[in-house]
């Protein structure tokens, strides 16, 4: 189903609904003063054979301050306002989560529950996470996570009955690919079937199931988009980015696994397995 055409005004709601609530305090002043000097200016064009072109510009720039000034601001405030509860909002999801660690409260919230749960996990993991939705032309992809210049894909499947296959994560490797990001989680409040676990292994995509899940939340464990790994991975010791399982190919240690930074080639960092 296609997106419903929205106004200018509302469209600028929603992009402060996803910023912190703050900047949405700050762009609101920045646009009274800044729109109201301009609505209380004089008209420095006379109304002279030439300059009839300029005057008129000047006068429609005016009332269009005069209008943006009230009306740009209340867009930016009406943002903040919504920003500040869906952060509540997350919050209390979080905690309820939290504090229950029956599998029934994953699959007893809706889908949108579920995936705003998910980001608000690994945004307490320190990442930025833009919700994008899945369905559309980005290959079902629901959140975008961002750490520094990496960028990792989520796909949430709350799925009550069914374990999930792998098609799914598939889908998500070939959209990774095709976006160059750095990797990718497959979130579920269910299980995963070995066929899907035996594809992620290597694949540089994180199967998180509930019981997986549950341990993020309440701070167990920090998932990596490696090889299947969902806890317990070292971050690199040079950059502090996530490490990816590899095996050396060549040299004495040819065989060998080791941890490699997920940076590699720009951050050549290792430890031991």
């Amino acid at each position: 189903m296609g997106r419903n055409k929205q106004s200018p005004i509302e469209d600028l709601i929603e992009i402060t609904s996803k910023l912190p609530w703050w900047v949405g305090v700050v762009l609101a002043l920045v646009a009274y003063v800044g729109l109201h000097s301009v609505s209380v200016s004089e008209a420095t064009a006379v109304a002279q054979p030439g300059k009839m072109g300029e005057l008129v510009k000047q006068t429609l720039f005016q009332t269009l301050a005069t209008v943006g000034q009230y009306l740009l601001p209340f867009a930016f405030l009406v943002g903040a306002v919504t920003s500040a509860y869906g952060r509540g909002k997350r919050n209390k999801l979080h905690e309820q989560v939290a504090n229950n660690p029956e599998r029934a409260v994953l699959n007893g919230m809706s889908w949108k529950e579920f995936e705003t749960l998910v980001g608000e996990a690994f945004r307490r993991k320190g990442y930025s996470v833009l919700e994008v939705g899945g369905g559309g032309a980005d290959g079902g992809v629901d959140l975008v996570l961002l750490k520094g210049k990496e960028s990792f894909l989520v796909q949430c499947k709350q799925w009550k009955a069914y374990k999930v296959g792998v098609d799914v994560v598939r889908e998500l490797y070939g959209v990774m690919a095709a976006k160059g990001a750095t990797g990718g989680f497959v979130v579920t409040s269910g299980t995963y079937t070995d066929d899907a676990k035996a594809f992620a292994s290597g694949q540089n995509v994180t199967l998180i199931d509930g019981k997986e899940l549950h341990a993020l939340i309440r701070g167990v464990g920090v998932p990596a988009a490696s090889s299947g790994q969902a806890a317990n991975t070292p971050a690199c010791p040079v950059c502090q980015s996530t490490m990816v399982k590899r095996t050396a190919k060549r040299g004495a240690n040819a065989g060998n696994e080791f941890w490699g930074c997920s940076r590699y080639p720009d951050c050549k960092g290792t430890r031991p397995t």
